[in-house]
């Protein structure tokens, strides 16, 4: 058997690209004509790529930025110094640690990573250590950081006088 010789549901996906070529002709044709009438201020601009492809906006979330803050960056050769055995390499990245190479200590499990590499597991929106899952925040300190997070969130001016920040 096979598809029958007239079938029409081939025949519109066809009518619709057409239609789509015919469609970004015309907008070429008038994007040409105001060009050359010197109005092509008028039009709404083209895609610009940038540049530089590399160079991408970073936008951190604000729990990532109050994390940040909160676990300290250190050299490892300071860090190494009377504090037993410290791990040979980053378990994020694999490269080993040498003595100039700036850390983060997490706070709860004391693990050691690259600041970069921790950075960017913060920037995944991770709030956990990247080999044991132990949170970044200790117990002791996450009524604090919930209410730094809620204050930095911008809620409590929109909020007033509702806000949990402020009836405390």
């Amino acid at each position: 058997m096979g598809f029958p010789v007239g079938y029409t549901e081939l025949f519109l996906p066809k009518l619709f690209l057409q239609t789509l070529s015919l469609l970004g002709f015309i907008r070429k044709l008038i994007s040409c004509l105001f060009s050359l009438l010197g109005l092509g201020d008028f039009l709404e601009p083209d895609i610009v790529w940038p540049d530089d492809p590399t160079h991408v906006p970073q936008f951190h979330s604000v729990s990532a930025l109050l994390i940040r803050e909160i676990l300290p960056v250190v050299k490892f050769s300071e860090c190494a110094v009377g504090e037993g055995d410290p791990p040979e390499s980053c378990a994020v990245c694999l490269y080993e640690f040498e003595g100039e190479d700036e850390i983060r200590r997490l706070t709860n499990c004391r693990h050691i990573f690259h600041r970069s590499c921790l950075d960017r597991w913060m920037d995944c929106d991770q709030k956990t250590c990247p080999l044991c899952r132990t949170p970044f925040i200790p117990d002791d300190m996450q009524e604090a950081f919930n209410e730094r997070l809620w204050a930095a969130s911008g809620i409590p001016e929109f909020y007033g006088e509702y806000s949990p920040i402020t009836g405390l």
